[in-house]
């Protein structure tokens, strides 16, 4: 079971989704997309909170009040956390989040801790969290089959910009070639390089006699 969550409409079109608990954060650390970035209560058992960004953006373009609603949703479903004040909640793209076989169910580290970001949280926002609340959906997703659905788009993608690369190249390469062609052309057109009736007669020569010498 995942619940999914839409944050406040000013913030724009994003969706806020968590685990049921920490064995469906299992699948969601495994099956996560890169758009996403994980929360968590710093130092304390809290629910795995995700946001998924539009594609392109990172992490520093989170807007302060799309940051608020991601951070008082991780609060309030921490048992400790939810009760304390002035605790902090740490944040990191899902690429990020490092997983070995000897971690409990759950738990997660981090490949590069200069890419954690912490978030002071002062108290707990009941009107931030009642919205969000209100926004609550229950789906039983194929988490699976759809990082295999954006994996398959994604190669797709590479293999569209690819041939349409290609094809801007080969149109490149025909303008050059018609380009160098052209120069070819004009240089052999030159006047001084041409001979007119005029010069042929100035010679002495007509032109079935020219044509004579050349066979």
């Amino acid at each position: 079971m995942v619940y999914y969550f839409k944050a406040r409409p000013e913030c724009g079109d994003y969706v806020i989704y968590m685990g049921l608990d920490k064995h469906e954060n299992e699948d969601l650390i495994k099956y996560g997309l890169p758009e996403d970035i994980w929360f968590h209560v710093d130092k304390l058992s809290s629910a795995h909170v995700y946001l998924r960004m539009h594609k392109g953006q990172t992490m520093e373009m989170i807007s302060p009040e799309l940051l608020e609603d991601c951070a008082q949703l991780v609060k309030a479903n921490s048992i400790q956390g939810n009760k304390l004040n002035n605790l902090d909640v740490v944040y990191t793209p899902w690429y990020n989040l490092r997983k070995t076989q000897s971690m409990d169910v759950g738990q997660v580290g981090f490949h590069n801790s200069k890419l954690v970001r912490t978030v002071k949280v002062e108290t707990r926002k009941n009107e931030i969290v009642n919205r969000l609340n209100k926004t609550k959906t229950e789906q039983t997703p194929d988490l699976k089959a759809e990082r295999e659905a954006y994996n398959a788009a994604e190669r797709n993608e590479r293999k569209a910009h690819i041939k349409e690369k290609k094809r801007r190249e080969e149109i490149e390469r025909l303008e050059k070639e018609k380009q160098a062609e052209l120069r070819s052309y004009t240089r052999l057109m030159v006047q001084e390089k041409m001979t007119s009736n005029k010069d042929i007669a100035a010679k002495g020569k007509s032109l079935a006699e020219l044509e004579e010498d050349f066979m």
